[in-house]
Formats: structure tokens, C-alpha cells, sequence
């Protein structure tokens, strides 16, 4: 299994790697316990039809960074459901609480939401198994993704970035690859500090406006189950052709490795804000660093959602939530990115080392 996980198994991890098969219902899920030297993994469930092993081990790997940078007392572990998110309410229910009752003995593994699974889902893993994040309000969860906390996070990161990227936030022009559950809510709070979205992307197709997208009327748009592509406060735009967007701000929030050395030189953007977990190739990063785009790493920049849940997991409130968040992402986005100019090296190695650090230490405290 360590040969399976090639450059991610290291010195941290992985822990545990549990791979389920329930063929009488067609359940196939991995899960990845990359670290729990700062207490039990904290991390989503991704499901998605293609996702695997390889996939899993980099987000679990991003969640031991993510949530040592926070200063969170969790590791990091990841879990994905090798399913089609699209397949009906009934079919969903049953492979996610088939799969939560198969992790019930893994319990420094803590669930939460991700990408293709929602509090709905975490509801159902907690009637099975009791242990989970990402409740639903009406059972004493903070529902990250209804609250935004993710894009709230990014918001914060941008004021920070911003100035060191040399524009203004008011005004600036911000373009989002993954109109969903991260992407919608950063627009919103971006609009709010008073940048202008310019385009958007789900995975359906694109839309674009050089004087910008009325965002409430997009948001109401996608809350009817459209996509941004039939809404016609815009023009059309291939997907593939956002990345080519001129902006000031640009979002990838949606699957790994959206960017890559295929498609990066193509940037026209003054900041990249990680908005999805691992969204860039180590190619795309070495680029946009030698081309003077700014780029705050993922477990930097989307840590808000990691942060509302462990608020949540240890009886914490909305109010507390958003003022944690505010606070750590504020910090570490300023300690990176000084860092980063201060040693001149990329933003993403100097967020390595600054968590690395942190859960380095934690291990030494551990039982050898």
C-alpha cells in the first residue's frame, strides 16, 4: 500500500489507508488517515466518479497542512465514495451510510462535507455512527457549506493578498473556475468588500460580462439547479477559455490540477486564491511565481471550512466560527506570503514549512 501512495508516503504519513468494497450495493470508497499527531483527521467526503487512491492520499496530505496551519488540535485525512454524486437522493443515502457504517471503527477519522456530499449526507452518517461535522442546524451542526465559511475564508485571504499583489480589492475583477458551494459564496462575500465578478464557470459551461455579473441574480439562478451557462445577464464562454479571462482575482474552485502547464501561461490574472484543495500542478505554481501572478496555496486560502467544522465538532457557535476563521486565515495568509517574499520562494513552500513545522512538532510529543 505505501508503494500505491509513490510521493506521498513520507515521514508524516500516510497512517491509515482503508479501502472498502461492498459489491452486493456497489459501494467502493477510499479513506486516507494521513496524520493524527495534533489529534484526530479531520477531512471531507468527496465523491465523484473518477476519484482514487492517488487523489485521496494529496487531499489527506492537504488537510494534515491545512489544519496544522490553523493551529487546529486535528490531523488530516481525507475519505472519497467512487460514485456518481448525480444519482439520486436514494441511491446516494445508501452507499454514504454503508460506507459510515464501515469506518465506524476508525475513529481518528472524523467526516465532514466535500465535494458531491452535503450536511444531508453528514445527517445520515451521524443517525449511523455518531461522528461527523458539518451537521445540518437543526442538529446542532454549523452548516459550513450554507454559511459559506470556505468563501468566507477566501474573502479574507483576498484583503490580505491584494495590496501585495498591487491593486485594490474595490474593484477588482474576479473570475471563478467551480460556481458551487465555494465558488458562489466567495463571489458573494468578494462583492461585498466591492469587487466585480466578470465570469464564472460550473461544470456545465461558462459565463461572462467585462462590467460585470449582477451576483445576486446569478446566485438566484443557480439556487433554481441552472447553470451559470443559461443565464443571460452575460455572454457564453467555454470553460476551457476562463482561464484566458482578464481579471485581477482568478478562483479555481472546483477539481484538482485545473491549471496546469498546459493551460497557465494563459493566465491574466494579478492573484490566484486557491478556493478548491490541490487545484494547480507544481508546474502551474512554479509559472505563475516566475510571471509575477500571487498565488495563496490552497490549505492557506481554503481553510475556512476546516476551521467552521472544528469549531463545530467541539461545541463552538456561527458567531465563533467566523471570527475564528477571520482571525487564522488573516494570520497565516500574512505569515506565508511575507515569508515567501522575505526567503524568495514560492507561497506554497513557504506554507509547507510553517505546517510542516507545526506537525513535526506535535510528533515529537507522540509515543514513539
Amino acid at each position: 500500500m505505501i508503494e500505491m501512495m509513490g510521493d506521498w508516503a513520507d515521514d508524516l504519513g500516510p497512517a491509515k489507508v482503508l479501502w472498502v468494497r461492498e459489491p452486493g450495493i456497489g459501494l467502493e470508497a477510499i479513506t486516507v488517515v494521513d496524520n493524527v499527531a495534533c489529534g484526530p483527521s479531520i477531512g471531507g467526503i468527496r465523491m465523484a466518479k473518477d476519484v482514487t487512491v492517488h487523489e485521496v492520499a494529496r487531499l489527506a496530505r492537504a488537510m494534515t497542512f491545512k489544519n496544522a496551519a490553523a493551529a487546529l488540535p486535528h490531523g488530516g485525512g481525507k475519505a472519497g465514495i467512487i460514485a456518481d454524486p448525480a444519482s439520486g437522493r436514494e441511491r446516494r443515502e445508501i452507499l454514504v451510510r454503508a460506507f459510515a457504517r464501515a469506518i465506524r471503527e476508525l475513529v481518528d477519522y472524523i467526516p465532514g462535507p466535500d465535494m458531491g456530499t452535503d450536511e444531508t449526507c453528514m445527517a445520515w452518517i451521524k443517525d449511523e455512527i455518531g461522528r461527523v461535522v458539518g451537521l445540518p442546524r437543526v442538529l446542532g451542526g454549523i452548516p459550513l457549506d450554507e454559511i459559506g465559511a470556505t468563501g468566507f475564508g477566501l474573502a479574507v485571504a483576498a484583503e490580505v493578498a491584494a495590496p501585495l499583489a498591487g491593486f485594490s480589492l474595490r474593484g477588482a475583477r474576479v473570475a471563478v473556475q467551480g460556481f458551487g458551494a465555494v465558488g458562489r459564496h466567495a463571489t458573494r462575500f468578494l462583492a461585498e468588500r466591492g469587487a466585480r465578478l466578470v465570469a464564472a464557470a460550473d461544470s456545465r459551461g461558462a459565463v461572462r460580462c467585462v462590467t460585470g455579473l449582477d451576483v445576486a441574480a446569478l446566485l438566484e439562478h443557480k439556487q433554481r439547479g441552472e447553470s451559470v451557462a443559461t443565464y443571460t445577464g452575460g455572454d457564453a464562454l467555454a470553460v476551457d477559455d476562463l482561464v484566458g479571462v482578464d481579471c485581477e482575482i482568478w478562483i479555481p474552485a472546483a477539481r484538482p490540477d485545473v491549471l496546469s502547464e498546459t493551460n497557465v501561461g494563459r493566465l491574466r490574472a494579478k492573484l490566484v486564491l486557491q478556493g478548491a484543495n490541490i487545484p494547480a500542478t507544481e508546474a502551474a505554481e512554479m509559472w505563475m511565481h516566475h510571471h509575477g501572478i500571487l498565488n495563496v496555496p490552497d490549505f492557506i486560502a481554503n481553510a475556512g471550512g476546516v476551521i467552521c467544522a472544528a469549531v463545530e465538532y467541539h461545541g463552538g457557535t456561527q458567531a465563533q466560527a467566523f471570527a475564528t476563521i477571520e482571525e487564522k486565515i488573516r494570520t497565516n495568509t500574512t505569515e506565508v506570503l511575507e515569508r515567501a517574499a522575505k526567503e524568495r520562494v514560492l507561497p506554497r513552500q513557504a506554507a509547507v514549512d510553517l505546517a510542516r513545522a507545526r506537525v513535526l512538532e506535535a510528533m515529537r510529543y507522540r509515543r514513539a
